[in-house]
């Protein structure tokens, strides 16, 4: 079974529900690609009305960019992960970079969020990195080892078949810089190497990994050509419909 090819598209804390149908919309109508799975993270607030406007069976599938790690209770301001399965929401992102810096989400809590989502009925697209102290101290592939180890591998080899993981080398987040295509290869060879360590060559082959980090219309064609790199977490170019559908059409 092929890896599939994927663009993911995170909007992160932007558009109103407005901007965000005609930004959908526009996506669906205009990607040209069969092969590849298009997603759309976005906010909380947009989720059903872009399911009603979206179909299940369109070229574009919605997730949302975070979930709790308890099916319910007073927890004000949160969403579960039993909430998202009763909308029909496929995916959810989990250990992104920000939420790590910004919300203080470790490695045990990624554990207990892994275990909510998929024991819900959700696919995982689950980040990991480096910051740029640890790539310049040459420490990125075992900082990266950790947080699956500690987080990820509690899964089981079925569980497996759920899980799409996004590397993000943090220090190419939102600064315009962006890891080579080689440096990129690098770290992708090198979780597919712990996946296969951990859960054997068929999981290794068939699990998608994607590259986020500033992937632009005018770089995905050769970040997307590596032998190991699966498609992208796309933040800020996932705002603008014509630089998203190329990165979607750059397969």
């Amino acid at each position: 079974m092929a890896r599939k090819k994927i663009a993911a598209g995170n909007w992160k804390m932007n558009t109103n529900i407005d901007d965000g149908i005609a930004l959908a919309v526009a996506v669906a109508d205009a990607a040209r690609s069969k092969d590849t799975v298009t997603i759309l993270a976005v906010p909380f607030t947009h989720l059903y009305p872009l399911q009603k406007k979206i179909k299940s069976s369109s070229k574009v599938l919605l997730a949302a960019q975070n979930c709790h790690h308890k099916a319910s209770g007073a927890f004000t301001g949160e969403i579960s992960a039993p909430m998202l399965a009763a909308m029909k929401v496929p995916y959810v992102i989990l250990g992104h970079s920000e939420r790590r810096e910004y919300n203080h989400e470790d490695n045990a809590l990624l554990s207990l969020k892994l275990r909510a989502a998929l024991d819900a009925g959700l696919k995982v697209i689950f980040c990991c990195g480096e910051g740029l102290d640890i790539r310049k101290a040459n420490a990125h592939v075992a900082h990266v080892k950790k947080q699956l180890t500690e987080s990820l591998f509690q899964l089981t080899i079925a569980e497996m078949k759920n899980i799409v993981i996004a590397y993000e080398p943090i220090w190419a987040i939102g600064t315009g810089e962006t890891a080579s295509p080689a440096q990129a290869q690098e770290m992708h060879a090198a979780i597919r190497s712990m996946l296969q360590k951990k859960y054997g060559k068929r999981i290794a082959e068939n699990t998608s990994i994607l590259y986020g980090g500033s992937v632009k219309g005018n770089n995905a064609k050769e970040l997307f050509s590596q032998a190991d790199v699966d498609g992208g977490l796309v933040g800020g170019s996932s705002l603008n419909a014509t630089e998203f559908v190329q990165i979607i059409n750059a397969f």
